[in-house]
C-alpha cells in the first residue's frame, strides 16, 4: 500500500519529534542543574559542635581570605572544585559524586543548618558523602568559610 505524500511527511515529522523528545528527556537525566531546596541527610554534628555559634560577626567577613580558601591557590582541590565557582554545587568534579555537592546558593537549604554544623562538616567531612575532612584549616579560616558560604545564598 502506497502512502500519500502528506501522510508520509506527517509520519516522518512525528517520528523525528518523538526521537527529539526522547533525546531531550534522556539528556535532562544527565544534566543536573542546581536543586533548591535540597533534601539531605547529613549526619548531625555532635552537640558540642552543632550548638556552637560563629564567633565571627557577619560584618567581619574577610571576603578575600574566605575566597582564597574557597577557590584555592591552584595547587590542589578546593571547595569550588566540587561546589562550583558560584557555590551552586556545579563544580568541575560535581558529576562524580552521589549525593552531589551541596548547593550553597540555596538559602532555603541552609536555613536550618547551624553554623556549628557547617563548621563540623568542613573540619571533619560528611560521612556517606564525598565531602572530605579539612583538618589543615584553622578554626578562624573555617568560621570565615561559614560566613562566606552563607553569603552565597540567594
Amino acid at each position: 500500500m502506497r502512502r500519500a505524500p502528506l501522510a508520509s511527511a506527517m509520519s516522518h515529522t512525528s517520528a523525528v519529534a518523538i526521537a527529539a523528545l526522547a533525546l531531550l528527556t534522556a539528556g535532562a537525566a544527565f544534566a543536573r542543574g542546581p536543586v533548591c531546596p535540597e533534601t539531605r541527610t547529613t549526619k548531625k554534628a555532635p552537640d558540642e559542635f552543632y550548638n556552637r555559634a560563629n564567633p565571627v560577626a557577619p560584618a567581619a567577613l574577610d571576603k578575600k581570605a574566605a575566597e582564597v580558601a574557597f577557590f584555592g591557590d591552584g595547587q590542589g582541590i578546593a571547595c569550588a572544585s566540587c561546589h562550583g565557582v558560584r557555590g551552586d554545587g556545579q563544580g568541575d568534579m560535581a558529576s562524580m559524586f552521589d549525593p552531589p555537592p551541596r548547593n550553597f546558593r540555596c538559602k532555603a537549604t541552609l536555613a536550618n543548618v547551624s553554623d556549628g554544623q557547617l563548621f563540623w562538616v568542613i573540619r571533619y567531612g560528611s560521612p556517606t558523602t564525598s565531602m572530605p575532612p579539612h583538618p589543615h584549616l584553622s578554626d578562624a579560616r573555617i568560621w570565615q568559610l561559614v560566613l562566606y558560604i552563607r553569603a552565597l545564598g540567594n
